[in-house]
């Protein structure tokens, strides 16, 4: 799952990266177009640090104290000196509220030549100032485990959401950002990226009913904060009704021990197992007894009613805000920039899709129901899949066609998360030249002592990401896999600097112009980037003080595949943050993901 929040000039919707001057990472090894391009050996590194890092709590602890400093103050979230505590989510909020005035009244303002055009940079720096706020925000809101974290995160996302509303609908930003694009005389000094994202963000300006009246507007602006609301509020309450299920041991019957130990509680009547999580997903296929099957499934599947009208308000209330945007419902909307462009073409994909694929997918529900008819011993014609079975059979029916040497859990015993961890790594650095390098994350950094840090390592120019691993369940942890966007790469202009070191004089200027986190400076060019600051979401299951976590293939893939989005993040470095990385048409941002997909299930 691909996550970013921020909307700020559409600039999270993700656009298609282009190659450019400051975009060498992309063009370094193509996987779509083939490119064979030679490059050195790279250097072998010891990478045993990674693999034990993941595999051993105990390691992970004792490497994160020893190599911190004597000095216990903390250095806020992500090393944002912002947020050292809860309170200076407000703070970062207020701050990058005045920043962006200061922005908006220079595009408003320009006259000359040269201030007009610089109009597309300033721009991009206003979507990248909010998007500082949001994205992190909405990270926070949803993951760290402290309500006082959280709550300071909704608060300041809820304040800069609306501002950043106000911005979309801002007629004199569309107007200037146009008559810049439209005049010889500006745009002529344009490179092609700048005038790339000038295009972007003035679509994006169309899409927020900007040539509406100033009634319509401001229904845009108050409908499109309650859009969010509602979908931040769906998304932090989508739990089951029930957390937990309690089930028999006989009912229990064909489900590995060892997974149950890990979650589940032991009382007279049975064992109490988690509704979500890995291990209801192995307990529905793997369970032999059918009622009980159905039982979690259903506990499982069903939402608190509150939940669903929550849904039913956001469905509503989003497709008002297309309506006012011009648009006949909130799906021609959100096309406009896709491959597929309309919903009648996403509907005529997934009608052949659906043909082509139902004489397979019949084949398949035959081979089950025969399996089922054949465990139950009986040939009777009312005996059916149900959609607690096919989690089951499913299990079976791969089981029927593996051989004994690959069984899931024979490969498993290969699939360490450090090894898997450590495998990524050296095949990134086959492929595109970097490696991870595990660091020690600093008093205050990590929202979790079990987060590991993890520093991208280019073979020529350093560090190029910081990307934070967050893959170990807990309790009140979404068990869904996702990978956030904290910070997007972006060329920080030498103009920027200074203004830092004015507006905090007691802070190192290179620090404060990018809120303490990573920066990439090279004095030899005099170019300083914000470099991609990622979090990555997993929900297995934590080491024992005896065995590192062993993940099923299934794992293997969905690490694989949260990955490919990381990946994407880490290379696609731009002279500006609307188009670098996964800020990129959604689906086109799928691809690297389903690329490694693959990298995962091919023997080659």
């Amino acid at each position: 799952m691909l996550k970013s929040s921020c909307r700020l000039l559409r600039a999270s919707t993700c656009r298609t990266p282009r190659p450019s001057t400051s975009s060498r990472y992309l063009t370094r090894r193509s996987l779509v177009a083939g490119v064979t391009e030679t490059r050195t050996t790279p250097q072998k590194h010891n990478d045993d640090t990674l693999r034990d890092a993941f595999d051993s709590h105990n390691f992970w602890r004792d490497f994160r104290d020893t190599h911190r400093s004597a000095n216990p103050q903390s250095k806020g979230l992500f090393e944002n000196h912002y947020l050292t505590k809860p309170e200076g989510f407000i703070e970062f909020s207020k701050t990058t509220a005045e920043q962006c005035q200061r922005l908006v009244a220079r595009v408003v303002e320009a006259s000359t030549v040269e201030e007009r055009c610089i109009i597309p940079m300033i721009l991009d720096r206003l979507s990248d100032s909010l998007c500082r706020v949001l994205d992190m925000a909405d990270f926070v809101s949803a993951t760290h485990p402290d309500i006082k974290f959280q709550e300071a995160a909704t608060e300041a996302y809820s304040m800069l959401y609306e501002f950043m509303n106000v911005l979309n609908t801002t007629p004199a930003l569309k107007t200037r950002l146009g008559d810049a694009l439209n005049d010889p005389s500006v745009n002529a000094k344009w490179t092609e990226e700048e005038k790339m994202v000038a295009r972007i963000l003035l679509k994006d300006f169309s899409n927020s009913a900007i040539d509406a009246s100033d009634e319509k507007r401001q229904a845009f602006v108050e409908l499109s904060t309650r859009v969010n609301q509602l979908g931040s509020k769906f998304i932090r309450d989508m739990r089951p009704e029930t957390s937990t299920i309690s089930l028999s041991n006989r009912q229990l019957k064909g489900v590995d021990p060892l997974v149950l130990q890990h979650a589940s509680k032991r009382h007279l009547t049975g064992i109490s197992i988690p509704t979500t999580g890995s291990v209801a997903f192995t307990a529905l296929r793997s369970m032999k007894d059918e009622s009980a099957r159905k039982d979690l499934y259903l506990a499982m599947k069903t939402s608190p009613k509150s939940q669903l009208q929550t849904l039913s308000d956001f469905l509503q209330t989003r497709a008002r805000v297309a309506n006012l945007a011009g648009y006949s419902s909130y799906a021609e909307m959100h096309l406009t920039d896709k491959l597929a462009k309309t919903p009648t073409a996403v509907n005529s994909f997934l009608d052949a899709l659906s043909r082509d694929n139902k004489r397979h997918v019949r084949q398949e529900m035959d081979e089950m129901l025969a399996m089922k008819k054949a465990e139950l011993g009986s040939l009777d014609t009312s005996i059916q899949i149900e959609a607690w079975d096919t989690e089951y059979y499913q299990a079976r029916l791969a089981d029927k066609y593996r051989s004994r040497s690959r069984r899931p859990d024979f490969m498993s015993a290969y699939f360490s998360l450090g090894t898997v961890m450590q495998g990524l790594s050296r095949l990134f650095t086959n492929l595109y030249g970097v490696r991870f390098i595990p660091t020690p994350t600093a008093p205050g950094e990590a929202w979790t002592p079990d987060v590991r840090r993890l520093d991208v390592i280019d073979e020529t120019e350093g560090r190029i990401a910081v990307l934070y691993c967050d893959l170990f369940a807990r309790p009140g942890k979404s068990s869904n896999p996702a990978h956030f966007t904290l910070r997007c790469s972006r060329l920080i202009d030498p103009s920027e600097i200074q203004e830092a070191a004015t507006l905090h004089p007691t802070l190192d200027p290179l620090q404060a112009v990018n809120d303490g986190m990573a920066i990439s400076h090279n004095p030899r060019t005099n170019t300083t980037y914000q470099l991609p600051t990622l979090a990555l979401i997993c929900d297995v299951q934590p080491p024992s003080p005896s065995q590192p976590t062993l993940l099923t293939f299934r794992d293997v893939r969905t690490l694989f595949h949260e990955m490919g989005h990381a990946i994407h993040s880490i290379l696609g470095r731009a002279a500006h943050q609307v188009v670098s990385g996964t800020r990129c048409a959604t689906d086109i941002a799928e691809l690297p993901s389903v690329l490694m997909e693959h990298f995962a299930a091919d023997p080659a």
